[in-house]
């Protein structure tokens, strides 16, 4: 294969579909069929339920991620080197995972998915990273879409396909140690195209120089404060807030405590405990000497508006983040769709309409620019909260329905024929359709505020952030959507998009000067 190839456009587009379709494949692994699993083989569900703090590494990678800046393997590069390495010790994690039985060594269980979480994470660090470098500005655009798309396919294949392989009576009817082998082999045919067809990145682009020792110490140190940080938050924030809410709001005699009071305790709680870490993790990090990390903090806010801009990645998505928090519990509790109703329209025909949006967002990007595309596709997504709130005060079958035969899609199956409500799918399609478009846009403009020499940390970090408003907003959207109603929720909802829109027409100038090519830009 020539070098001239390799390097081009369109091979540069595809790897960057096969990174997204790598980075989607572990994250059911650990989740939602792995749980499927462990259900399957009796496990009780209290120990099912604790499954989910294996998902931690997807929190704090950014911890790590300055080390994958700094520190470069002696073969295929920085980004490539790390990659190869990091896919296969996901291969051989999948491969641990499926010889364990999870009634019998649960524990061992437990620390395989862990070990699998944190591959996941810090390829997720890598592909981002490499995603951003490999990418010329004016490819941006579509090349997020496509990473979305292969994302999106990848989550089919882990969270849907393996279902349906690891089902006795409709589907193949492979045991789960089975399917996580199979997933291993997939994970070494992807080491196998990282470390063959994966474009080279440019010569400069290289690991910063720092001292390596400050580097680890800093990580240990910023470890340690986190740490010290979650304890503050379950053994002080969290009493600390139970207790004044009690006393704001004390329950009257012979009756139970209003149940809301325990959200608001535990978004307080939250809320104090990152007051908390956040300062001390900073102030650890310079006293530690922590290089990477604080060089590559100083190089982003030094670009102008840059604090600015933090606040856009957090309020931009805020809006979805409130209607999507709680899109389930409404269609099933608050307006009594049927449980197959749902999971068709959401699972065969959103996740399509999404990677439509993503791919047609991409290509409209191309024409429109970074600030247009943000702009437009922002202002639909608002408009899409409306869809559920016309869901909630019409209700079901305001539009009709269409029964959907029986099929067998190989995703998903469906053994008796159902009613599909025509509102119902207006609404998802739409959300769906502006998501994905919204989406492709975020991560293009995530990739163009990185500069190369930290983009492992600063992605990292501005994932994070992007990240602060979907965690804020659960325990508060249960709060408000039964204070409300829903109606004035999902108005609300749409609301709560309007500021994140006035900051990015704010920051238009910036925005605009993204879209010059980096080697031009002055940061």
């Amino acid at each position: 294969m020539t070098r001239s190839l390799i390097q081009s456009t369109g091979w540069r587009l595809l790897m960057v579909t096969i990174l997204g379709f790598a980075s989607g494949l572990p994250l059911a692994l650990s989740g939602t069929a792995l749980q499927t699993w462990l259900t399957i083989d009796n496990v009780d569900i209290a120990t099912i339920g604790f499954f989910s703090l294996v998902g931690l590494p997807y929190t704090f990678k950014f911890l790590w991620a300055p080390l994958l800046d700094r520190f470069e393997p002696p073969f295929l590069g920085r980004r490539r080197g790390w990659l190869l390495l990091i896919q296969l010790g996901l291969a051989g994690s999948l491969a641990l995972i499926s010889t364990l039985k999870p009634t019998e060594e649960i524990q061992l269980v437990a620390l395989a998915a862990l070990l699998i979480a944190f591959f996941s994470a810090s390829q997720d660090v890598v592909i981002d990273a490499y995603r951003t470098d490999a990418l010329h500005a004016s490819e941006r655009g579509i090349g997020s879409s496509l990473s979305v798309f292969g994302y999106r396919m990848a989550m089919i294949l882990s969270g849907g396909i393996a279902l349906v392989w690891a089902d006795a009576v409709s589907g193949n009817g492979w045991s789960w140690p089975k399917i996580y082998s199979i997933m291993s082999g997939i994970m070494v045919v992807l080491a196998a195209v990282t470390a063959v067809f994966l474009p080279s990145l440019p010569v400069h682009n290289v690991a910063p120089t720092s001292r390596a020792r400050n580097d680890l110490t800093g990580f240990v140190a910023l470890a340690i404060a986190v740490a010290m940080g979650y304890l503050f938050t379950v053994k002080i924030a969290s009493p600390a807030a139970s207790a004044l809410l009690d006393a704001l709001f004390p329950a009257d005699a012979g009756t139970m405590a209003d149940p809301s009071l325990k959200k608001w305790a535990d978004l307080l709680s939250l809320m104090a405990g990152l007051a908390f870490t956040i300062p001390l993790g900073w102030w650890t990090s310079r006293k530690a000497k922590f290089e990477t990390l604080n060089v590559s903090l100083a190089n982003y806010f030094s670009m102008k508006g840059a604090a600015a801009i933090l606040a856009l990645i957090i309020l931009y998505k805020l809006g979805d983040a409130f209607a999507g928090a709680l899109t389930t519990p409404f269609l099933l509790k608050g307006v009594g769709f049927a449980q197959a109703e749902i999971g068709v329209v959401n699972k065969v025909i959103g996740i399509w309409l999404t990677i439509l949006g993503a791919i047609a967002g991409g290509l409209l990007m191309v024409r429109l620019g970074l600030f247009r595309s943000l702009l437009i596709f922002g202002f639909l997504q608002m408009l899409s909260n409306l869809g559920f709130w016309l869901v909630a005060i019409l209700g079901k079958d305001a539009w009709g329905s269409v029964a959907l035969p029986p099929f067998d899609l190989m995703v998903v199956t469906l053994k008796e024929a159902t009613n599909v409500d025509w509102l119902l799918v207006t609404a998802i399609g739409f959300e769906n359709v502006t998501g994905g478009m919204g989406t492709a846009a975020f991560v293009a403009l995530l990739m163009a505020l990185c500069n190369q020499k930290f983009t492992a940390t600063q992605y990292a970090l501005l994932s994070a952030f992007s990240a602060v408003g979907r965690v804020w907003v659960g325990p508060m959207a249960g709060v408000l959507a039964t204070t409300m109603g829903w109606p004035t929720f999902f108005i609300f909802s749409t609301i709560s998009a309007i500021p994140g829109l006035v900051m990015l027409v704010n920051l238009k100038p910036i925005i605009q000067g993204l879209d010059a090519p980096d080697e031009t830009r002055n940061f």
